[in-house]
């Protein structure tokens, strides 16, 4: 089998990063060290392919702050599913920079945690992941225009949304099949 090396180096060269797979703090690492040597590089556009079933909230944050750090605008395209932590990573992007293709499925849903330890200490954690829950529940309110009570309520259990459904709710900005249509639509957006 091939080294993903000669890939890596090619999609790097195309400004375009990959996030599949769980977020942790690996995968975090990796992706802002590629977007802050593309930022170094130059400030064209870069493009992020995300598919990912979510993890670690943390990590989601580092790649979503950077997103937003750096002087290239980014833009998002979401395949398979974006869940999770995925989805805070995808709302990084200005919603007029934020794609999907058609069968991409969207989750949001509060945080989850599986604590362990004396009871004062549960009860800490309980109030950091209520703390956790209404500071994601404003970003995506933010960033998708809803209104924060709606969020907090749809947020409450699984919230699945299609592609097309996603973007009714302000999530997605587009729904691209081809990769010309991402260039239009942010064109389109500029005027």
């Amino acid at each position: 089998m091939q080294s993903s090396q000669p890939i890596t180096e090619r999609l790097l060269h195309s400004r375009t990063v990959l996030v599949f797979g769980e977020i942790d703090a690996e995968l975090a690492e990796r992706t802002n060290a590629q977007l802050f040597a593309l930022a170094g590089a130059s400030d064209a556009p870069i493009t992020m392919v995300i598919s990912s079933p979510g993890g670690h909230v943390e990590s989601g944050d580092a790649v979503h702050d950077v997103v937003r750090f750096i002087a290239p605008e980014v833009r998002m395209l979401g395949t398979g599913w974006v869940a999770s932590a995925g989805a805070l990573i995808y709302i990084a992007a200005p919603r007029e920079r934020r794609f999907a293709t058609p069968n991409t499925r969207f989750l949001l849903h509060q945080p989850l945690g599986a604590y362990k330890g004396s009871a004062a200490d549960i009860e800490i954690q309980a109030e950091q992941i209520l703390a956790m829950r209404r500071r994601l529940d404003g970003l995506f309110a933010a960033a998708t225009g809803q209104p924060f009570e709606r969020v907090a309520r749809d947020t409450d259990r699984d919230h699945w949304l299609t592609a097309s459904a996603a973007l009714d709710y302000g999530l997605v900005g587009g729904i691209v099949e081809r990769s010309d249509e991402v260039d239009e639509a942010v064109q389109r957006a500029k005027r």
